[in-house]
């Protein structure tokens, strides 16, 4: 309430009504503009402000001009004397608001645990749900104390009758298996869960490790996960009425707590919960990993595959040329001597004789489809020697679907191939054998996958049937064209949209302002592109700055734009800023950040409670983001001057600082960017952004790491969504071969700031006929 208001909400909100203003008639002075101001504050908000601070100074004086008193009378106001009470009173009279007494406190925590508590676990969340409540059934919400008492108790309650329900569907057998994984030892001696217990490389450790890189064991270790993860056996529909954030909160926990702060929680239905979270988790997130790991590895086999023939060939290979020359010389000796040999001819004809036409030949075989069978005969060499092991393991433990009978065969030959994984030296399919066919085998891998026996018989060999259906696999798991059963990331596409979506496929379009009608929609569509595409080519000839050619890329060219001039007095204005404040550490500008927007209230404990006063905390947090931001590590900045140990800040990194709150707190802080920016200084507020992709180098021990083909290095891309004036509203990780078009709209749909994104602008990686449709339907322009 205490940020900037524009006109139109000052006039919705603040504007005196008649009768409220027959409330004035007794009234004169500050206790005129007082009364006023705590009357349209309640009617808007709800409840009564906390003093002058939190009331706009527009919506003060916009009041203060209709009751005809001067703005500057409301500093003589009493805030906290008998005449505030008994104006609160008569407002609340007037209104038909009571202050909230047990009986009212005691029923809306009820209401909490009951509706709000088990799905929404964040307590400022709650805490504004609960306003909102009060607002409902005309109940003055109580003071901010109190209300977080209420909050808290709430959220206690809910997640305690969640831990008694769930731990109530495991049999006896599994909620041993569970246990179990937390059993006492006597070299149970770390706490730290980043190096693990000593003694404990068991199977705790093992679920909570990352992966590796792309290599065979990193495979062979995430099925041992899996198959690991499996055994425990949790019932099926055991979170079934849990929240999915709720899930993730418990699984951050167990991730977090070491086995013995794990057993020392006094309830142990609760210890149950989060280890089974924990494994519910895990079990789609190694999932997500094995496929992420089959389609890394069969493009790894092929793309190797390539790099050695062409550097066998490359050495051997020499250009011909002239080759219409040697041609013609050919045809004319042999017309010329048809009866002779070749070799006393043909060769005397060419330059460079018989080694020439060999080189001829030569060039031939290494640029026609013989290079490609070749790559082929390689690729399979590659994978019966090395990496089939893993991908056949692979086929043991991931169930692939797919809802299109289109992509059936690929199923099928899918079952063909672990039928006989232990086949031993079997060359072919035996004869009799259905074979699925499917488009994989097209194209290239036609001669190899064919082929005829000792007797004559046409059959299908069976590695290289089985190279050829991996990479078929693989394309179509890229589009979810195929699916696993169990996975997060590559589940079923019916599964992304939410649940109640045809239910209220109506209030959705609604939302989106578009018709249900595809057909209406699209003649939209091919209206406006008539409309533009005859405006454009009206004002072609007129337009001097623009070039249209007839290469099919690139067609359209713009002249460059002239550069601006610099602003007058830009260079003294960056001379005086240097003089008056020098150089300012990066530390303090994070910190004055923190004063300044609040940011850090976001963030919460995954143990639920913290022992850490709310001053440590933040210290703490600061040099932990100060730490990784920087990439200076967290040992170089606990040697700073400060009280804070190395191993402290690292607890608070892995108990405080999740990816959840890193976005929460930029979110913060872009919003209270756009809060306080004066429209005089700063122009009116943005509504596009521009995004694009920055390469980061990172470790090979990392599955995402991959090999950038333009940046030339191993990393990942990080891609950024930059409003207008450097502000950067979202931000997240992709892998190198990830799609652009898809991280444009997931950043300009979730970035979860107050910026209403009307536009994005996008080099050609960040554009596909795709993207134009699916911005279209969102309502966003994507402009280049």
């Amino acid at each position: 309430m205490g940020g900037q208001l524009e006109l139109d909400e000052l006039v919705e909100h603040f504007t005196l009504l008649p009768d409220e203003v027959a409330l004035l008639r007794n009234k004169s002075g500050a206790t005129r503009l007082g009364f006023a101001v705590l009357l349209k504050y309640f009617t808007r908000a709800g409840r009564f402000p906390s003093g002058r601070s939190a009331v706009a100074d527009e919506a003060v004086e916009f009041v203060a001009r209709q009751v005809g008193v001067p703005a500057a009378d409301l500093g003589f106001y009493d805030w906290s004397g008998r005449q505030i009470k008994a104006h609160r009173a008569e407002i609340r009279q007037v209104l038909g608001f009571r202050e909230c007494g047990v009986a009212d406190a005691e029923k809306l925590t009820d209401w909490l645990v009951a509706q709000v508590a088990e799905s929404e676990r964040r307590p400022e969340t709650v805490r504004e749900v609960l306003l909102e409540r009060c607002r409902s059934e005309r109940i003055e919400p109580p003071a901010r104390g109190r209300c977080d008492r209420m909050v808290a108790s709430a959220l206690h309650r809910a997640e305690e009758a969640l831990f008694t329900r769930v731990a109530g569907r495991f049999p006896d057998d599994v909620a041993a298996r569970v246990r179990a994984l937390i059993a006492d030892t006597t070299t149970d001696v770390s706490t730290d869960p980043d190096v693990g217990e000593a003694g404990e490389l068991s199977l705790l450790a093992l679920i909570k490790a990352d992966p590796g890189n792309v290599s065979l064991e990193s495979m062979l270790t995430e099925i041992d996960k899996l198959l690991a993860v499996r055994a425990v056996a949790l019932p099926t529909g055991l979170f079934g009425d849990v929240a999915p954030k709720v899930i993730t909160r418990w699984r951050g926990q167990a991730a977090v707590e070491s086995p013995s702060h794990l057993r020392a929680h006094p309830n142990p239905a609760k210890t149950l919960c989060l280890l089974a979270a924990l494994l519910h988790a895990r079990e789609r997130e190694i999932t997500d990993t094995l496929v992420d790991l089959l389609i890394a590895t069969v493009h790894r086999i092929n793309a190797r595959a390539e790099r050695r023939v062409t550097q066998d060939l490359i050495n051997a290979f020499r250009r011909v040329t002239g080759k219409e020359n040697i041609l013609f010389a050919i045809a004319d000796a042999a017309l010329g001597a048809p009866d002779d040999t070749v070799r006393e001819v043909v060769f005397p004809a060419v330059a460079g004789g018989e080694q020439t036409l060999r080189e001829l030949v030569h060039e031939y075989k290494t640029k026609g489809p013989v290079y490609q069978r070749t790559v082929k005969t390689t690729l399979r060499a590659s994978y019966t020697n090395h990496y089939r092991r893993g991908l056949i393991r692979l086929l043991e433990v991931l169930e692939f679907r797919s809802g299109n009978t289109a992509h059936r065969p690929v199923i099928d030959a899918l079952g063909l191939i672990r039928r006989y994984a232990t086949a031993g030296n079997l060359s072919y399919y035996p004869v009799g054998e259905d074979v699925p066919a499917h488009p994989g085998l097209g194209g290239d891998w036609a001669p190899l996958v064919g082929r005829a026996d000792t007797r004559g018989r046409d059959r299908v060999v069976r590695m290289t049937y089985e190279v050829a259906t991996f990479q078929a696999l693989r394309e179509r798991l890229r589009c979810k064209e195929i699916w696993v059963a169990g996975a997060d990331r590559w589940r079923d596409p019916d599964q992304d949209l939410p649940a109640d979506f045809a239910h209220h496929r109506i209030e959705h379009y609604r939302e989106l302002r578009k018709p249900l009608d595809p057909g209406a929609f699209v003649d939209e569509v091919r209206g406006q592109m008539r409309a533009e595409l005859d405006a454009l080519d009206a004002a072609l000839p007129g337009l001097g700055w623009v070039q249209i050619t007839e290469r099919a890329a690139g067609a359209i060219k713009l002249s460059p734009l002239d550069a601006v001039a610099e602003p007058t007095g830009l260079r003294r204005l960056k001379a005086e800023v240097l003089r008056r404040w020098g150089a300012v550490p990066l530390v303090d500008m994070l910190k004055e950040a923190v004063l300044r927007t609040g940011c850090l209230r976001e963030v919460t404990t995954l143990a639920g409670r913290s022992a850490l006063s709310a001053d440590v905390l933040a210290e703490r947090l600061v040099l932990a983001i100060y730490g990784y931001g920087t990439n200076t590590g967290l040992r170089a900045v606990a040697a700073g001057v400060h009280t804070h140990t190395e191993e402290e800040l690292r607890y608070v990194r892995r108990r405080y600082l999740t990816p959840e709150a890193a976005r929460q707190i930029g979110v913060q802080i872009a919003n209270a960017t756009f809060a306080v920016r004066a429209t005089p200084v700063w122009g009116a507020g943005s509504t596009a952004v521009a995004s694009d992709s920055t390469h980061v180098a990172a470790f090979d021990q990392n599955i995402l790491t991959q090999w950038h083909s333009r940046y030339g290095g191993r990393g990942v891309l990080i891609y950024w969504h930059v409003e207008r004036d450097s502000m950067a509203i979202h931000s997240q990780l992709i892998s190198c071969t990830a799609s652009e078009v898809a991280a444009m709209v997931e950043g300009a749909i979730r970035h979860g700031t107050t910026m209403d994104v009307a536009g994005n602008y996008v080099d050609s990686h960040g554009q596909s006929e795709i993207g134009f449709g699916i911005t279209r339907l969102l309502g966003f322009d994507l402009l280049p």
